[in-house]
């Protein structure tokens, strides 16, 4: 029994897996791209609706990750930012109520150790 040579490559298990990689790549970026961020905020009594000001947004997820205006951000990364913020920025804290409080507290004192006051926190009101 002869061996037979094989000058070509077979390239349909290839394309294959290039249409499932794709196919996972594109579902995956309409996940990515809608860029809402799942924070169950906690419900007070007494909230008031936010004001129309532009306002700098820093939110917490439930595992304690950090994004400013919706993007990403490590904690360095925000101090940074926040050193250019002037004092008047309103900023509005959106955190996931079953975030850890240290990660809350965190960003609180960045914001004070800087001289921000004009802190608001989102909350849902009660029914």
């Amino acid at each position: 029994m002869a061996l037979r040579r094989f000058d070509q490559i077979n390239v349909i298990p290839f394309i294959d897996i290039m249409l499932v990689l794709l196919a996972i790549v594109l579902t995956t970026a309409t996940f990515i791209s809608q860029g809402e961020l799942n924070v169950t905020l906690p419900q007070a009594t007494a909230a008031q609706p936010a004001s129309t000001n532009p306002a700098l947004v820093i939110s917490i997820n439930a595992e304690g990750a950090l994004f400013l205006d919706g993007a990403p951000i490590t904690q360095p990364a925000l101090n940074a930012r926040l050193d250019s913020v002037e004092k008047t920025q309103v900023i509005v804290c959106s955190v996931d109520k079953k975030t850890a409080f240290g990660d809350f507290v965190t960003v609180v004192d960045a914001l004070k150790s800087r001289g921000l006051e004009h802190l608001s926190i989102r909350t849902e009101s009660l029914p």
